[in-house]
């Protein structure tokens, strides 16, 4: 299946800032395409070249294999981190311009708003101001303005700002339903955590760089640390010993006789190897795998290349 977006060597600065430096990614259709890092990363530059708000010094974006144009606006739903509602005007006007603006017709958008409407609880709200609505309220407005047209590619910013927690559900339910429909999205975020439940592929921009992509599970599959936390009743002495030229204790932890600790295994041994060597001096309470985090991940990535280019920098 051919990507649904793909971008091409992307470079873009404004002034003396180097905004995107040689960036590349490919997005799947019907995927959740998680675009991660810090705050100033260069993520929000990039998403306004694939909106076309801006252009790229060098490089170039295709959708569905064309070059990008005004044409592909159309199939392209977008929802900024900043509020983008007119204050004064009722929430009913809003959402019935915005709809028409995005090519629907206004039978057909009173319809769609009046459904989605009805499936957020939010009926009430049609003849409020906007500015009487809180920040999490407009975002539920402006989510369902961006996905009214049923766009091929939906790019969020931020989508869970403002959001308590109950909404915050609410708007990833929905989200997962849109790509189930056939929708593909890109997520854009500096919040790890939310990307674990959420995203199939992930790239990692730190200072203007891409540097890493690829699916969320074959990443943290890379990045496995063979560490485990073991729990068990019986003798520590006699448990240390059974393992200690096959993992490294990384912390240990005793309340009575139930014992916690952390190992890391070394060379080629195996989670079985420790349990068949420790069977006769414990009994085992729990055995869990150590998966790192997006954000250990992301940290690690980050370290590495400042390590890098600090080895790079002696040697020139």
């Amino acid at each position: 299946m051919n990507p649904i977006l793909e971008v091409k060597n992307i470079n873009k600065q404004y002034a003396n800032h180097i905004a995107l430096k040689d960036v590349s990614l490919i997005v799947e259709p019907q995927k959740i395409f998680g675009l991660l890092g810090p705050n100033g990363a260069g993520k929000t530059s990039l998403i306004r070249i694939i909106n076309q708000i801006t252009g790229p010094d060098s490089g170039e974006v295709l959708f569905n294999g064309e070059r990008l144009s005004p044409k592909h606006v159309d199939f392209i739903g977008y929802l900024p981190e900043e509020r983008g509602l007119y204050k004064k005007m009722s929430v009913g006007e809003q959402v019935m311009y915005l709809a028409q603006l995005k090519g629907l017709k206004k039978h057909d958008a009173k319809a769609k708003l009046k459904e989605w409407f009805k499936k957020f609880e939010i009926e009430s709200w049609w003849d409020k101001k906007i500015e009487e609505l809180s920040k999490g309220m407009q975002q539920k407005i402006q989510f369902i303005v961006t996905v009214l047209h049923e766009p091929k590619l939906l790019i969020l910013d931020e989508p869970f700002s403002g959001f308590d927690p109950i909404n915050a559900q609410l708007i990833k339910k929905e989200i997962l339903e849109l790509r189930e429909k056939g929708a593909t999205i890109i997520f854009s975020t500096h919040n790890m955590g939310s990307v674990e439940e959420l995203c199939d592929n992930i790239a990692l921009i730190n200072k203007a760089e891409k540097l890493l992509d690829g699916s969320v599970k074959e990443i943290r599959k890379n990045y496995q640390s063979n560490t485990y936390h073991i729990t068990f009743k019986g003798n520590l002495i006699g448990f240390t010993n059974a393992v200690w030229a096959g993992a490294e204790f990384l912390d240990k932890k005793s309340d009575g006789d139930v014992h916690s600790v952390t190992v890391k295994m070394l060379r080629q041994n195996k989670p079985n190897d420790l349990l068949e060597a420790v069977l006769s001096n414990a009994e085992i309470l729990s055995f869990n795998e150590i998966v790192p985090s997006m954000n250990d991940i992301f940290i690690s990535v980050v370290e590495n290349k400042q390590t890098a280019n600090t080895q790079s920098s002696f040697t020139e």
